[in-house]
Order: structure tokens, then sequence, then C-alpha cells
């Protein structure tokens, strides 16, 4: 019995077709064929049924389709772990990023091109989502990696956390507003926004849920005017006066560019904290185990 045989066997029976497995494996059908029926030759039982319009397993075939699988895991597992010692790390990475979590302090984009020049052959898909979708998709294998804002201090069930950005939150408003009519004010207690139109990132995102769990405590439910996914267009918003925008503290030259003046929320403090996330079971390859590591050691903590 050999490697390939096992795979060809797996490959047709996902494809249920010799023809396209031939295509997939880049082989010749009756290559692929052949290889087959040497290894029911060997096991001595047929393992697929080939008299219909499209393949199908034999009930022994279907009891050997499982140990191909693992056998073929096993394999992979060994290479990858290999290569893993020797610094040729191979596989593929998905990374998930909230809105507006990429600023410069939280230069991810360098990190990821440093990875790339020393793991060229690592591919790296990038996505974008809400904080709340990005951890049920940790959950699930669906992402390896993500950037997610937070809504508490305890990290969610199943998830290991690295804050990476820890920032006030601040009520960013246009000039003449009422509150800001004091010109030495520098902060404001929530409750002062309770009849104000809010602008603020949309539900599932880590500052939306700091703000609508704060505001629950106090007793009111947020008048939320205007949603957008990323900081700098609510600050547009609010300069234009069509709200009082809920963002990170915002660069004193950020606030002058956008003609806003802020005031840090107190009563109770609110925070916009980022965090690294990933299963606490541990990653799927080596390759995630490797960029994880990157992204841990060159970014803020």
């Amino acid at each position: 019995m050999e490697l390939r045989q096992l795979r060809y066997f797996v490959a047709v029976v996902e494809e249920a077709n010799f023809t396209r497995a031939a295509a997939r494996l880049h082989l010749a059908q009756p290559g692929v064929s052949s290889q087959i029926r040497l290894l029911e030759r060997e096991l001595g039982q047929p393992l697929l049924d080939r008299s219909g319009h499209s393949v199908t397993l034999t009930e022994v075939g279907e009891a050997v389709l499982p140990y191909a699988r693992a056998a073929l895991a096993a394999v992979e597992g060994a290479r990858q772990t290999v290569e893993e010692f020797t610094g040729l790390l191979r596989g593929h990475v998905t990374i998930g990023f909230v809105s507006g979590a990429v600023t410069p302090e939280f230069d991810v984009v360098s990190a990821l091109a440093d990875f790339h020049d020393d793991h060229p052959q690592v591919e790296i898909a990038l996505t974008e989502d809400t904080s709340e979708r990005m951890l049920d998709a940790l959950r699930r294998g669906e992402l390896d990696i993500a950037a997610v804002g937070l809504t508490g201090e305890e990290s969610p069930p199943g998830i290991s956390l690295q804050v990476v950005i820890d920032e006030p939150l601040v009520a960013a408003m246009a000039p003449g507003d009422p509150l800001i009519a004091d010109a030495s004010r520098t902060e404001i207690p929530l409750a002062a926004l309770r009849d104000r139109p809010l602008i603020s990132l949309p539900r599932g995102t880590g500052l939306r849920g700091v703000l609508d769990r704060a505001c629950a405590e106090a007793g009111f439910r947020p008048r939320i005017a205007f949603e957008a996914a990323a900081p700098p267009v609510l600050a547009q918003l609010a300069a234009r006066g069509l709200g009082v925008a809920i963002v990170p503290a915002l660069p004193a030259e950020a606030g002058s560019a956008f003609g806003l003046r802020t005031l840090r929320i107190t009563e109770p403090r609110l925070r916009g904290r980022v965090a690294l996330a990933w299963r606490t079971a541990g990653l799927s390859s080596p390759a995630a185990k490797a960029l994880l590591g990157r992204l841990r050691t060159a970014l803020p903590r």
C-alpha cells in the first residue's frame, strides 16, 4: 500500500469522478484508475462502486476512508513539523481585523511584511469584520488569528488574548456644542450624553459593546443617530454637527484637523481595548503558530 494510492482514493471519493480527480491531481485518468485498482487488489475488496453515473463508496470503502484520510493527515503533519524546525514554513493563515484596528501604533502591516520576507511560502489572507463575528469564526476554526475589540475585562470562552491597544474613550463634538461652552472643561460624565444624538461604531464591535454596556448600567439606552465602521468617519460626521462621536482618544493634531473638541468620558471612565485573539486550544498549523508569535513580539502590549 502506497501513500499515493490513498491520496488518489480520497480524491476520487471527494470528486465522485475519476476524470475530475485526475485533473485535480494533475495526472492522467488511466494512471489514477490503475493505482486504485492495485490498492483494491492488495486489500482484497472493492472500495469504489463504478456502476453509476458517479463513483460512490462501497461498504468497505466507507470503512477504509477515515483511515486513508488519517494517514494522509499524519504524513502532512510530520512534514509540517520538520519544515517548522528547519524554517521552511508553508501553509495558509487567515487573520481578521476589526475596523479601525490598524493604526501607526498597531503596525500590523510591517509585522506581516517582515514575516512574509522570512517565510514567502506562507499564504496570508486578511479579512475585516465585527468583533463578535470574528470571535465566532475563531471558535469554528475559520480564522486563525484576529484583532478584536473587547467589551469587558474577561476573556471570551475558549479564546486567549493579548491586549495591544488600550485607550480612553472620548466624546468628540463640533465647535459651538453646548457641552463645550466652558472652554476649560476636559471631562464629561456619561449621564450627560443621555439625550444627545450619538455617533458610534456598529453593533458587534468592541467599542460599541463598551458604550452599550455602560449606558445600560447607567439606566438609559444610547440614542444612536449614525453608525460607521471606522473612527475617522465618526469624527467627520461629528465635525458636521450631526451628533457626538464616541471614539478612542484622538491625537491633538487629528482633532484640530477635523475641527473637533474632545472630552474624556467619566463616571464611569470608558476605555477602548483591542486585542490579538486566538483559540485557547491551540492553532491549527505551524505557520499560524509562527505568525502569532511574530505578532505578539512585534506589537505593543
